[in-house]
């Protein structure tokens, strides 16, 4: 059944000035849903929604509000298969991944409902007498929140459960490409009690995006946006963000590298090499991108690499698969587009490149109606070539080698990324070493690039962001504002650092 959804503004539909067909990428003949498309007058004229609304919301106390969120873990509980399914269906994403990304938000929730009783300020000490200091964590106002679909119902969850906690008011543009789960998560918010306008939901292009938001800015209505996608679109948000003195939180894309020791145990590398660099096909921004592998176990390493690559399955993502289907055509055409950047020196040593056809099949399958490719590990890639220095989304994965632990991490900061990283040792020197020297804001030790948790912060720096951080205590300090205040109750004005006793010492005094 194809699925009709427009934009809900202050709790009404609202208009759409054109369409967008959200196909299902293992099948696409499917029309999972027609997305109605907004323009940029309705995504400002949500933002003042949302601004009306925001005012009583925060007037709301934290813990209640807290309340509301355990209120959204539980529906989206008790909706999780049927949430997870609708993200396999619209997006691709292996029914068991999908599952485990619908998890996290329970997670996310399960942290968050308790800060509603942990918004901490502090009472400070005057240098006065009779004078008492405190600090508060205020609301900012209104969130736009602009997420990716490779993660349709995980990611906003990082930005949209801390802002409501938090007393602010979102408007939330979800990818066109996975409306149906946006729209589905935006329910069960809604379900779980949030008054009209608190959270509005706005389907709309790139372009109709940006000059919403540039009129929201302008219009003083929105004073915080999270953006998750590509590093080029994320630097014209901050460079927008800029001029109106915003500092958004930008959770951007990744050239994550993998390193792996001389002493590391190859099959848990290869184990997570696999996972890192194909599983969601290859479309999360902490997929692997470079296997950085020492000279002594090069050798063993690709040999073991690419077999686990050849046997892993490619499929249903209905199925037990490793990956499904690209997410969507656009992804599908970029990612020819990267193939082209494989050379005469490089070697491709996991088998057939390109899409997934009767004519290239992989083992019986064939891909028959659907976005599948092949997965590629190109070995003999050089720090100068794009597949070294540039995010490639999609299953592809280059292999270099490397002399020295000092060598290894100077090639992994080399591509000016700094999402995720992982290396492989034995050695806790090794270990610690690597975490020092790279530059990401993410490092693993003997597990893949990828694997988030609720409890930590999730983030990058250089082309992967700027330096923001999601999830746990740290997002807090994304959507509060610190406010000081002093109560001077000593009945005289007494002036900060002029007014101040002072004690003095002996200072000539000696044993």
């Amino acid at each position: 059944m194809t699925r009709q959804i427009v934009s809900v503004v202050g709790g009404k539909d609202a208009a759409s000035t054109g369409t967008y067909a959200s196909i299902n990428p293992a099948r696409t003949s499917e029309i999972v849903a027609q997305v109605g498309l907004a323009d940029a007058g309705t995504f400002a004229d949500a933002c003042r929604t949302a601004k009306d609304a925001q005012r009583e919301w925060a007037k709301v106390p934290a813990p209640v509000r807290g309340r509301v969120i355990a209120s959204i873990g539980r529906l989206v509980e008790a909706n999780a298969e049927s949430l997870a399914r609708l993200v396999t269906r619209e997006i691709g994403k292996p029914y068991a991944e999908a599952l485990g990304e619908v998890r996290e938000i329970v997670d996310t929730c399960d942290f968050f409902l308790g800060e509603g009783r942990r918004l901490y300020g502090q009472t400070v000490p005057s240098e006065m007498p009779d004078k008492n200091l405190f600090t508060f964590r205020n609301p900012v106002g209104v969130a736009a929140v602009i997420t990716a679909g490779n993660f349709p119902v995980a990611v906003p969850s990082w930005y949209l459960v801390p802002a409501l906690l938090c007393g602010n008011a979102v408007v939330w543009k979800p990818a066109e490409y996975a409306a149906a789960s946006a729209h589905a998560l935006y329910q069960i918010f809604v379900a779980a009690g949030l008054p009209d306008g608190v959270l509005d939901i706005v389907f709309a292009d790139g372009a109709q995006t940006f000059e919403g938001l540039e009129r929201a800015l302008t219009e003083g209505t929105v004073q915080k946006i999270g953006f998750t996608g590509s590093s080029e679109v994320g630097s014209k948000i901050g460079e927008l963000a800029g001029r109106h003195l915003q500092a958004p939180c930008l959770e951007l894309g990744g050239k994550n590298p993998m390193v792996i020791m001389p002493d590391a145990e190859l099959d848990l590398a290869v184990e997570g090499a696999l996972f890192s660099g194909f599983g969601t096909a290859g479309q999360r921004c902490t997929s692997l991108g470079t296997v950085i592998v020492h000279e002594s176990v090069h050798r063993e390493f690709t040999e073991r690499f690419a077999r686990a690559v050849q046997q892993a399955e490619i499929g249903d993502p209905e199925q037990d698969v490793l990956a499904g289907p690209l997410l969507d055509q656009k992804f599908a055409d970029r990612y020819e587009d990267y193939l082209t950047w494989i050379q005469p020196h490089h070697q491709v040593i996991s088998g057939p490149v390109g899409r997934i056809t009767a004519d290239s099949p992989r083992r019986d399958f064939t891909g028959a109606g659907g976005l599948y490719y092949h997965p590629v590990v190109v070995d003999g890639v050089k720090a100068s070539d794009r597949l070294f220095l540039e995010e490639t989304f999609g299953p592809i994965v280059g292999v270099t080698t490397f002399a020295s632990l000092d060598e290894a991490i100077e090639l992994a900061n080399l591509p000016g990324y700094g999402l995720s990283s992982s290396i492989y040792t034995t050695d806790p020197k090794h270990a610690f070493r690597f975490r020092e020297g790279i530059s990401a804001g993410m490092v693993s030790v003997n597990n893949s690039t990828s694997g988030a948790e609720a409890h930590l912060p999730f983030g990058g720096n250089g082309k992967s962001g700027n330096g923001s951080r999601q999830s746990g205590m740290w997002v807090l300090d994304q959507f509060t504002r610190w406010q000081s205040m002093n109560w001077d109750h000593s009945g005289r004005l007494q002036k900060a650092q002029m007014d101040v006793a002072d004690i003095s010492p002996d200072m000539g005094f000696r044993l």
